[in-house]
C-alpha cells in the first residue's frame, strides 16, 4: 500500500484516518467539501486535497486515480442519494484491485442475520423518518450504498461502526459478523480508534466481502469475551 484516497476527509473520522495513514506512510489524497478545506489546514503541505461533493463523480475519478487503497465514509446527507452514489463513483473508478473500504453504522446488515435490540430500532426508525420529513438524512440511501457494495466484486470491506466517543486511542477494535454477538455487547468505540480499523483493513485481507462489526478493545464486552477464549 502506497497511495490512499479519504473521501470525506474533513470530517472528525476523515481527520483520524488521515493521521493514522501518515503514521504509516501512506502517501495520501483528501476529499472534501469546498467550503470544508480550512478544516485540513493542519495536514495541506502533507496531504493531496481534491475540493469538491463526494457524490461528483469527475470528483471521485480525479481523486482516486493511481490509488492503492480508497476509505469512504459513507454520509447520508440531503434526500439526493448522496451515499449511494458516492459508493458508486469509487467502485467505477478505483483501481482494479484497490482495497476500498466504507464506514457505516450497525443499522446496516448484510445477510439478515443481524439481532437489534428494539432501542436500536426504534431510534433508527424515528431518526430515519424525521430526518428524511426535514430533507437532512436518508438512511435508506446508505443502505441502498451497502448493497451495492455487497453487491460488486470490488475487493470491499464495509466496516459497521457502534455508537462513538471521543478519547485517546485504546488500540484496534475487535469485531464480529452479526450485530447481537456478545463480543458487541457493551456498544461504544472510541472515533480514533474506529479510523483505526478503517485504515488497518487496508492491509487485512481476511476482511476482504466482509462487512465486521466493531467495537472497543477495551469495553467490558471485549474484555469478557478475551477472558472467555
Amino acid at each position: 500500500m502506497r497511495k490512499v484516497c479519504i473521501v470525506g476527509a474533513s470530517g472528525k473520522l476523515g481527520q483520524y484516518m488521515i493521521q493514522h495513514a501518515l503514521a504509516r506512510g501512506y502517501e495520501v489524497v483528501g476529499v472534501c467539501r469546498e467550503s470544508s478545506v480550512e478544516k485540513l489546514a493542519a495536514y495541506q503541505d502533507r496531504i493531496s486535497i481534491v475540493p469538491g461533493k463526494t457524490n461528483d463523480r469527475a470528483i471521485i475519478q480525479e481523486a482516486v486515480s493511481g490509488c492503492d487503497g480508497v476509505l469512504t465514509v459513507l454520509v447520508p446527507w440531503g434526500i439526493q442519494q448522496y451515499a449511494s452514489g458516492t459508493a458508486q463513483a469509487v467502485m467505477d473508478f478505483a483501481e482494479p484491485n484497490a482495497r476500498l473500504i466504507f464506514s457505516c453504522g450497525w443499522h446496516i446488515s448484510r445477510d439478515g442475520k443481524d439481532v437489534y435490540s428494539w432501542k436500536l430500532k426504534a431510534m433508527v426508525a424515528l431518526f430515519g423518518t424525521v430526518a428524511r420529513w426535514l430533507r437532512l438524512v436518508e438512511l435508506d440511501d446508505q443502505v441502498e450504498a451497502c448493497n451495492r457494495i455487497f453487491a460488486s466484486n470490488t475487493c470491499w470491506t464495509v466496516v459497521r461502526g457502534s455508537d462513538l466517543e471521543e478519547g485517546a486511542s485504546q488500540g484496534l477494535p475487535v469485531w464480529s459478523e452479526h450485530v447481537g454477538d456478545p463480543i458487541l455487547r457493551s456498544n461504544l468505540t472510541r472515533r480514533i480508534d474506529f479510523a483505526l480499523f478503517m485504515v488497518a483493513a487496508l492491509e487485512d485481507d481476511a476482511l476482504i466481502h466482509n462487512a465486521p462489526a466493531i467495537v472497543g478493545c477495551q469495553t467490558q464486552s471485549a474484555i469478557e469475551h478475551q477472558s472467555l477464549s
